[in-house]
């Protein structure tokens, strides 16, 4: 089953860049597809695929770093192609 994430990282420190850019990185590159912007990140593909990488990374990166809120939204199926027709 495929779905659509989008994900944003909101670091409640100074240094969140730093902690933003780090989290970004550490999802690149696991075979999914990973849109960024500069308000959220979006990831398609296989539930279980991106629910295991965001599982380990948030968990990893709430280890690393306190205050860290992020907020996940979590759609059925793949959007990626999505076209505003209006």
């Amino acid at each position: 089953m495929n779905v659509s994430v989008e994900i944003t990282l909101m670091p409640l420190n100074d240094n969140y860049k730093e902690v933003i850019k780090s989290f970004i990185i550490s999802i690149r590159n696991n075979g999914l597809k990973i849109l960024e912007n500069p308000l959220s990140t979006q990831i398609y593909g296989d539930y279980d695929k991106i629910m295991n990488l965001l599982n380990n990374r948030i968990k990893e990166i709430f280890y690393k770093n306190n205050s860290i809120m992020i907020n996940l939204k979590i759609v059925n199926g793949d959007r990626s192609e999505y076209k505003v027709d209006f």
